[in-house]
Formats: C-alpha cells, structure tokens, sequence
C-alpha cells in the first residue's frame, strides 16, 4: 500500500473532522437565520428578506451532513452502527427537524393569509432550532460516553433510554450549539440585508455571541473538572485490523484535557473558539458585519476542533464498558476501503469546493424589500 493504514486511519480522522466543521460552518448560518427569523422579522416583507438570504443557498448547505454521514458510513461503521441503531429516536428527532426546513421553505409563501405565514415562519424556527440543539446534546453525550457494548461476535448493544440523553451537561452542549449557530446566522443575516433587519440581526449576534462565551466556558471547566474522560490503560498497534474488543480502558476525571498538555498546540482550537466570538462582539458591534462573520466561522471551527481533540484518539467512548469504546485505531474499515475512498475525495471534494464559491460569488450582494417586491418568485 502506498500509505500505511495507521496514516489512512489519522486521514479519516481529519476528514471526518473536515466534514462535521464544514457543515456546522456552512450549513450552521442556515439554521442560525431560521432561529432568529421570527424576531428579526416583524413584518411579512421583513421576513420574506430574511428567508430569501439563505433561500437561494441552504439546499446546497446541507450537502456536508449528507457527506458527513456516508463518511461515518463507509469509513467508520463500527460508529454508524451504534449511532444509527442505539440512538435511532434521537436521529429521528433531527431528520423531523430537517424535514421541517423543507416545507418551511416551499410552502410559506404559497398562500397569503397570516395564520399560514407564521406557521411557515415558526416551522423554520424549528427548523434552525432542533437540529442545532441535538447536533450539541449529541456531543455531550458523546463527551460523557453512550451506553453501548459489544458481544463476542461484535454486534452492538444500546442500553440507554432516550431521556437519559437529555441531561444536564448535554444539555449545557446543546446550549453551546444554539448560540454559536444564533450568532452566526444573524451575522451572515447583518451582512446580507439592511436597515432594521440588519440592526435587529446585529443586535441579537452580540447578545449570542456573548452566551456563546459564557457557555463555551462553563463546558470546559465542567469537562475539566465534572465529569470522567477516558484514558488507555496500556499502548495499542495502531494498524492491526479493526476489534474495538482487543484493549483495556479506564476513566479519570479530567482526562479529556491531557491530550492538550501532551501535545499544546492542540490549545489553539479553544483559544481560536474563545478569540472569534469576543472578535465578533468586537467587530461586529462597530457594524463590520463581514469580518465578524468570518470570525464566528473560525469560532465555530474553534469549538467543533476541541471536542474533537479533546476525545482523541477516542471517537464513541462507551460508558457500558470502557474498555469496548470505538477509537480511530479500531473502528475504521479496511485499509483497501480507506484507501479507495481517499482517491474518491481527492477528486470530487476540489469539485463541491469549487461549485459552491462560484455559487456564492453569484448569489453575492444584500436582499431588500424592494428586491423581494419586485420578484414573484421569490420565497
């Protein structure tokens, strides 16, 4: 093989990285312009604007979850077994808030009379709402460990019950989420139109960015100091074939921060986290919409690295029985399939790259009402 299979495995694991970051950043404003839509707009033109931001775009958005999922798929399935099986009523609580976008989108403005429009507004609420706040508490749990084991012919077990994903420091991940993707719709929103929407807009990014702050905060020292990492008992070979049942694990407390003293380069990913959303309430208070935008953007890479820094080389621990949790050295496919599909990004992720900046140099500029007055076909 021309790359070992420990180099394919650390490939994966960065991609799949990529893949999460890309979509919390691309498709993450989407859902922030859905949840502030019924407070930024207090008019039905207002909102017609504020929907017809992302209208043209938030489709293409959602490509990433879609690439996302078939790289858990493909490259990970120990993960997607257990995700899409143990967790199956939580994934159908984000596709329902999915599906909501949809025929938010599509049939608001079919019909004129207001009880119709608000319902369309508040569906894309939920929309933005939902999805974001299980795509947190998912994290949290994933940060505690999921109650889920192995037998000895490898199929999974999920023991845990769908309340029990909902607690407290879930909960605090969920809020986390909600604010950071608030912030950087109502940025994206603050660049995009003008005059009150974009003041409103502006005002509420700072209020999120702030709570992001805070929040961001509270959830480091609980995860320094609150709740039980987990560590490997003794070095594994990190390119035998793929038996997440072949090693012995323990818990500490705290031990989600020892890869930063290990290796403290690792620290940027909090820090950046920490430095966009103070550079947004900096920036975008002084009405420079754009930079603050890209700053939420790196924010949001910022917070979505550390989790994935903190848990490595871990990706699903299991608080059922540590020591059968998933790592990157024992839950990957084949070094064949890994390999393949390596080939198959290299080509077609220049692609998707490419479309989507020439889509939004096309799309570029500020909606106003005049714009949506003059065009029957808008949303």
């Amino acid at each position: 093989m021309i790359l070992s299979y420990e180099t394919l495995r650390i490939i994966w694991w960065v991609l799949l990285g990529f893949l999460l970051t890309g979509f919390a950043v691309m498709d993450g404003f989407d859902l922030g312009v859905g949840m502030l839509l019924p407070f930024v707009g207090k008019t039905d033109i207002e909102r017609r604007v504020v929907i017809n931001t992302i209208g043209p775009v938030w489709e293409g958005n959602q490509v990433w979850i879609i690439l996302g999922a078939g790289a858990i798929f493909a490259a990970w399935p120990y993960i997607y077994a257990v995700a899409f099986s143990g967790l199956y009523l939580a994934m159908l609580i984000l596709l329902l808030g999915f599906i909501l976008r949809p025929v938010g989108f599509k049939y608001r403005s079919k019909i004129q009379h207001p009880t119709w429009r608000s319902t369309g507004d508040w569906m894309l609420f939920l929309g933005g709402f939902i999805p974001a706040l299980v795509f947190g508490v998912a994290l949290g749990n994933v940060l505690q460990g999921l109650p889920f084991h192995f037998d000895e012919t490898l199929r999974s077990f999920y023991t845990g019950s769908f309340f029990a994903l909902f607690n407290p420091f879930a909960l605090l991940c969920g809020l986390v989420s909600v604010c950071m993707l608030a912030t950087h719709g109502g940025l994206y929103l603050a660049a995009k139109t003008t005059g009150v929407i974009q003041e409103r807009a502006r005002r509420y990014s700072q209020k999120t960015a702030l709570l992001t702050i805070i929040l961001f905060a509270v959830a480091g020292f609980w995860i320094s100091y609150g709740i039980s990492g987990y560590v490997l008992a003794k070095p594994m070979i990190h390119d035998a074939a793929s038996n997440p049942l072949h090693k012995s694990v323990i818990t500490q407390i705290g031990a989600w921060t020892h890869n930063y003293k290990r290796y403290p380069w690792m620290m940027i990913a909090p820090i950046l986290g920490f430095l966009g959303a103070i550079g947004v309430m900096l920036f975008g208070s002084r009405g420079n919409s754009k930079f603050a935008f890209t700053l939420s953007g790196l924010s949001i890479i910022g917070i979505v690295t550390t989790v994935g820094f903190s848990l490595f080389p871990f990706l699903f621990p299991s608080s059922t029985n540590p020591s059968q949790s998933l790592m990157v050295w024992d839950a990957s496919s084949s070094q064949l399939t890994l390999l393949v599909m390596l080939i198959a990004a290299i080509i077609f992720m220049p692609i998707i790259l490419g479309y989507t900046a020439w889509v939004y140099r096309v799309m570029r500029g500020k909606v106003t009402p005049a714009d949506i007055a003059a065009d029957k076909q808008s949303y």
